[in-house]
């Protein structure tokens, strides 16, 4: 098996056997990212240098017995939202300046750099990663290694697209409204939301309450394992959960008879393209027949987009306020836009949709009571043509009009994971989402790990 082709479970057991190196396994990422990368554009810096010489620390810890972490000396790349010391970050913007230093880690890399895993590079991001496709003035179009001609999906598109391709196992991206979830979906691997505050932030995201860190992997186990690593608590996240009292890879072996699911193909309010809905469909009934029973019931509550268009307006106005002065005419005429829509609002309307974030929490609390878990596909559509923000043709307006599956449980900060269950005829990925209560992402992921092996 090709290094590319395997997990980081996989790695990890061919770095300790001898049978593989870590320098092994970069330079074939290396070589991946400078054959494929021209057409997909999942990466927006390459360091071949620096990921070189981590692979040689890690493959000298290996050679002695003495192991850093749980994923030591395996590939991952980081979503250029992230700090990463030695690295610009510059959030997919041109009013970044790229000369500052850059000698702090946010608590994602330095968790991950703790951990010796070795950093390939960081992936492409819309601007301030403000909407669910990933292109910008800096880096470009972002497109689906499945199929070029269709958009990876976003925030975090420039991740889904590299673990998809094979450039890397793993990846970490941010999630405000979808963007692990959707992207994931659209490119047929795993994305995984936790609960917000269970892996800490640094600088706070501008989409405040929205605003969760997650693993991109091909496997759950991945995410599993990446999640324990990057919870481990960091001081500069006031809203950071307490250390989790379990490993989430433990955790994917729990029991799960009696558990109450519920499958909601609409939400009560979505419309679902029919091939994507037959092929969740199909996957909720095997499911079904593998032993989980699965009960169709509608969580109770309304559309609220128009709370969640609120909140991420707000959240894009406060961070471009900081921007150097001159920066409206340079961003992205669609961020430009919810910018000066955000600049309209007032305490009131802020209070007022977190208000309706509340109470989709609580029905959701309520619905949790009945049904443990529930189901739902990630996202109505497919991937759909690179270069645009919404699908040619349709008559949405603004990006999460599509997306109607994922913005509710960034409102209600519940785990969400999606998982690939299926493709359609012409090839393009379909994503079950699974959403849990809050807290409960040892369950989510046992769930997810559990639909897999049925499913596969």
């Amino acid at each position: 098996m090709k290094p590319t082709d395997m997990t980081a479970v996989e790695l990890v057991t061919a770095f300790s056997s001898g049978e593989l190196s870590p320098v092994e396994s970069a330079r074939a990422v290396l070589d991946g990212i400078a054959e494929l990368d021209r057409d997909i554009n999942a990466f927006c810096l390459v360091d071949e240098e620096r990921t070189l010489a981590q692979a040689r620390e890690s493959e000298e810890r290996w050679r002695t017995g003495y192991a850093k972490g749980l994923l030591d000396g395996v590939p991952i790349s980081i979503k250029d939202i992230f700090l990463t010391k030695g690295w610009p970050t510059l959030r997919g913007s041109q009013a970044v300046d790229p000369g500052q230093r850059w000698d702090v880690d946010s608590p994602v890399t330095a968790r991950l750099r703790e951990d010796g895993m070795v950093f390939v590079g960081k992936t492409t991001t819309p601007e301030i990663a403000w909407k669910a496709v990933t292109d910008s003035a800096l880096s470009g179009v972002t497109r689906n290694p499945v199929d070029p001609s269709r958009t990876a999906g976003g925030s975090s598109g420039g991740s889904a697209a590299a673990v998809a391709a094979g450039l890397g196992p793993c990846s970490v991206g941010t999630d405000g409204g979808g963007s692990i979830r959707i992207p994931a979906s659209f490119c047929g691997v795993v994305g995984f939301k936790p609960t917000h505050g269970r892996i800490p932030l640094f600088p706070a995201s501008p989409f405040g309450p929205l605003a969760h860190a997650g693993p991109i992997t091909r496997t759950v186990e991945d995410a599993a394992l990446l999640t324990d690593i990057l919870s481990l608590p960091d001081p500069r996240d006031p809203t950071a959960l307490a250390p989790p009292a379990i490993t989430f890879r433990e955790a994917l072996n729990r029991d799960l008879i009696g558990l109450g699911i519920a499958y909601s193909k609409t939400l009560g309010y979505v419309t679902v393209d029919p091939e994507v809905g037959d092929i969740v469909d199909h996957a909720v009934r095997r499911l079904d027949e593998a032993g989980l029973p699965v009960t169709e019931a509608d969580p109770g509550f309304g559309d609220p987009l128009d709370a969640f268009e609120v909140l991420w307006a707000s959240g894009a106005a406060a961070m471009l306020r900081s921007f150097p002065e001159g920066t409206r005419d340079k961003v992205d005429p669609g961020l430009r836009e919810v910018w000066e829509r955000g600049e309209q609002l007032g305490a009131v309307d802020y209070l007022d949709a977190r208000a309706v974030a509340a109470a989709v929490g609580i029905t959701m609390g309520v619905f949790h009571q009945t049904h443990n878990v529930l189901l739902t596909p990630t996202t109505p559509i497919t991937a759909f043509e690179a270069g645009y923000d919404v699908p040619p043709g349709s008559s949405a307006t603004s990006w999460p009009q599509w997306t109607p599956f994922s913005y509710p449980f960034n409102l209600s900060q519940q785990p969400a994971i999606s998982i690939p269950v299926g493709r359609t005829a012409a090839g393009l990925p379909v994503g079950l989402q699974i959403v849990g209560p809050r807290h409960s992402d040892d369950l989510v992921l046992a769930v997810a790990k559990f639909a897999e092996y049925a499913l596969a």
